[in-house]
This record gives C-alpha cells, structure tokens and sequence, in this order.
C-alpha cells in the first residue's frame, strides 16, 4: 500500500449533512408521499367518487411517481453534488402541494357536469409530479451519507428503513388522525407549508438565500390560488364533500348532497313529503304491507338525511327507528340543518352498517331499509349474500327487505344484487319505471325481499303509472338472467356497476 492511500474501510466526513438529518429527510419525505395519497384520493371524490377503480387509479399514480422519483433522484445525486439540489427539491414540491387544490377544484368546476377523466388527468399531474419529487430525497439523501463502499448496505437499509417508517407513519395520521379532525385543504396547505418551509431553510444551510428566493414565490402563490379557489363542500366530513342547498320550488324543502351525488330530500315542515321517486316507492311497498298508522320497529343502513325514518314516525307514531350510519359529519348535518334529534323513537349509531346488522338480534325487526347506495360508489360488503342472510335473521318472519339500488346500462350490479338477495328470500320484487325495468334507461330500483309473499296488486295499486312492480318468480328469474352471486369471496361490484347513462 502506498503512502497516500487510504484504508478502504476509513470513513470519509459527511458532505453537508448529519445522520439525523438524513433520517428525518427520509422519513418525513415518504410520510408526506403518502399524505398526499390519500389526500388525492378525498380530492377526487366530490367528482368521480370512492371506487376501487378510482382508488387503484390514485395509488398507480402514487406508486408511479414514486419509482420515477427515485430512479431520477439516484441519477442526478450522481450527476450533480445533492448539496447543490437537495433544498430546492423540498422546496419546489412544497411549492408543487400548494398548488394541487386550485388545479383539481378549477378543474373540477370547469367540468362539473361531466369530464371525469380530466379531473382525474388533473388530479395524477398535481399528484405525480410533487410526489416524484419526494420520492427523489431518499437518493440524494443516500448519496450524501455514503462515506464508505464498506458501509453502503448499513447506511442504504437504514434510511430505506426509515423511509418506510415515515411511510407508514403518514398513511395511519392521515387516515385515523387528519382527515378525521381537519379538512383536506388545510390537510394540503398545511404540508405545502411544512415542505416549503423546510426546503427553504435546508436551501439556506447548504447553499445560501437568493436560492431559496424562487421556490418560495411559488409557494406564495400557490397559498393564494388555494385560498381563492371554489370549494365543493359546505361540510367535508370523513367519508363525503356534504352540503344542503335550499329547493327555489318549496320552501321548507332541503337537498342533501353528497360529493355531487343528490342524495336526500327532506322537507323541514313535513316529514310526510316524499319527493324523490325511490322513496315514494319505499312508501308504498310500506303501505301496501302494514295497515296505516301502524307502528313499526325499523332498521336503516345509512342515515342520510334521515327521509324515512322521519316519514315512518310522522305516519306511524310510535315506531322505532336505529339508524347505523359510518358518517359521523353527516349525522351532526343532520342533527345541524335537518331537524334531527335523537330519542327514543330515533336511535342514531354511527357504526358501519354490516357490523351493526351483524349485533342485532334474531327477530327483532319489522322492516330492515339497505340506502347505503351511492351513484357512483357501492360498499360491496353491503351487498353480498352474508350481509343479505343476515338481515334475513334479524327481521321476523312477517318482515319486509328494502333495498335502493342505482345503476344504468346494461344493469349488470342490479341483477348480481336480486339474483343474490333471491338466493336467501323466497320472494323477491324489483320496482322502478317501465323503461328501467326494459332495460331502456335505469336509475334507482327498489328490491323488495320477504318470506312471506308480496302483495303485488296492492303495491302496484300504490304506485299508479309513474312505476312498475316486477314481482312474478319467472320474470324475476328472468331479469336477472346469467348474473352472478355475489358473496363476501366475490363481489367484483365496481365493476359490473354502471354509473352513469350509457
């Protein structure tokens, strides 16, 4: 060995950082990843909905960016000194985060009667690229710890540890502590802030003032173009963007929407009123099978504006209403703006609905409403054939299924869903208009399950012209054609729903 080598095992001093430094850049870069994740994934609900093909659409996204970010990441810490780039990659996805809610609420609003997939091209660009700049940190942060050949794999594993663990980190506070307590733009405004803030002062450190100058204004701007841009929700609440818009043609009418989804029509000065079709349909099958002013014990699986149980205690005084709704902030706009209050006769749980049937007892209700449907977004573990004998079990056997089911097109989840529920009951009705039921339009269709048999003629009396009751066991059987059962093992429901008219 000559005398101006060095032993290969010698650490070399660290350029420009510390190890705890390191650490924290790995950690708090892939937390904020994540953060942004499931943010993207609350930014896209008002306008395309929660379902799996969106879900997995956001998290392709995310996991794209993130292998784009540490391949590019490893190249330029190769390329150029990461001392020099370091800071202002914090700074400019900082920078980048304040600027994700302005482009997907313009873009948005911009499109609001349709355009899904540019709000979702918008919604992947504000993701992709701040994230693909996160994702980059963890590289550079390596190549500046690296001192030594002989301690790549200890100092490699541990930062890629703590970027897991920072990962890990942001998808629990995320999902259990943020969204839970505040809202999504402060969610993003707030770790625009932290980002920025941070990459200005590691800017500062490693390379001087006038660097951090133009990230900063771009993170200034970014602040006002959020605070400036329109906001789809009156009240976020943790599953749902919810408002309450006054009806112009009544005057004590409300509609609750949530995300763009009309979902509830409550009149505040007469719970008799029913104004959507789907529960005028609720009504008459409910008319049709018990005498009127007749008190009943009611199961509602979600709440929404709470229509029906209003109704059955304002036609049926003296009934018992639980309701099990997963939504705490839309119980608390009902109890707000809706007149709710909970008493003996309305009993509000917020627990998700198939653990809730699953607690109740054997024969214990008269009437079991599944209104857990959303247009655009189906909980499928609502809608299996283990959820449907279970509310089987909890009902009497003089008990009545109500199921409010939305789809269009071919109507391939709607038929999945009688041929499931008929797996159980022995008579099974589907009601909706003419044209539904021919498979010519769709829409909201009421199913209708019992043991006993249903009184067709009485419901269709109750309905007139406006729908149709299709109740006979062969033209059930052949509606539903070769759909499949739907069970907790297979349940592709985001798939065979329609949402929207085809």
């Amino acid at each position: 060995m000559s005398e101006t080598e060095a032993p290969a095992t010698t650490p070399a001093p660290a350029r420009g950082i510390g190890d705890k430094l390191a650490i924290a850049l790995s950690l708090g870069s892939s937390a904020s990843v994540m953060v942004l994740e499931l943010v993207a994934l609350r930014l896209v609900a008002p306008y395309l909905g929660l379902t799996l093909e969106t879900n997995t659409a956001v998290i392709g996204v995310a996991l794209a960016a993130i292998a784009t970010g540490a391949a590019m990441g490893g190249r330029f810490a190769d390329a150029v000194a990461p001392t020099k780039t370091l800071g202002p990659l914090v700074l400019f996805a900082g920078a980048l985060v304040m600027l994700i809610l302005p482009i997907v609420r313009w873009t948005g609003e911009a499109v609001r009667e349709g355009g899904a997939n540019i709000v979702f091209l918008a919604v992947a660009v504000a993701l992709f690229i701040p994230a693909s700049l996160l994702a980059a940190v963890t590289p550079m942060v390596t190549k500046l710890r690296l001192s030594t050949l002989s301690q790549t794999g200890t100092v490699v594993g541990r930062l890629s540890a703590y970027a897991t663990v920072g990962a890990i980190a942001g998808t629990v506070l995320t999902g259990f502590v943020f969204v839970a307590k505040v809202p999504t733009s402060t969610i993003v405004l707030c770790l625009g802030g932290l980002l920025a803030v941070s990459g200005a002062v590691l800017t500062i450190l490693l390379r001087g003032l006038q660097a951090a100058a133009r990230p900063l204004i771009l993170a200034l701007v970014g602040t006002g173009l959020t605070l400036a841009a329109p906001r789809p929700c009156e009240v976020e609440t943790a599953y749902h963007c919810a408002r309450i818009e006054k009806d112009p043609a009544r005057a004590s009418g409300r509609i609750l929407y949530l995300d763009q989804l009309r979902h509830s029509y409550v009149d505040l000065a007469d719970p008799t009123y029913l104004e959507f079709e789907y529960a005028k349909n609720y009504g008459a099958v409910i008319d049709s099978e018990w005498p009127q002013q007749q008190p009943l014990k009611a199961l509602h699986i979600g709440g929404g504006g709470l229509t029906l149980p209003h109704w059955l205690m304002a036609t049926r005084p003296g009934s018992k209403n639980k309701v099990y709704e997963i939504d705490a902030g839309v119980i608390e706009l009902d109890k707000a703006q809706l007149g709710a209050e909970q008493g003996p006769d309305l009993d509000l749980q917020i627990r998700d609905g198939r653990l809730g049937v699953r607690s109740e007892p054997a024969d214990s209700r008269d009437l079991v409403i599944m209104d857990a449907f959303g247009g655009i977004a189906v909980p499928w573990h609502l809608t299996t054939r283990e959820i449907v004998a279970d509310v089987r079990r909890v009902l009497n056997p003089d008990g009545v299924y109500l199921v409010n089911v939305i789809d269009y097109g071919p109507q391939s989840f709607l038929k999945a869903e009688v041929r499931t529920i008929a797996a159980e009951f022995p008579h099974v009705a589907v009601i909706s208009t003419a044209a539904a039921l021919a498979g010519q339009s769709g829409g909201n269709f009421v199913l209708v399950a019992s043991d006993r048999p249903i009184p067709a003629s009485a419901i269709q009396g109750r309905l007139g012209n406006r729908a149709s009751a299709l109740t006979d066991p062969v033209a059930v059987r052949d509606f539903v054609g070769d759909a499949p059962l739907l069970t907790d093992d297979y349940a592709p429901v985001d798939q065979l729903l329609t949402p929207f008219p085809t």
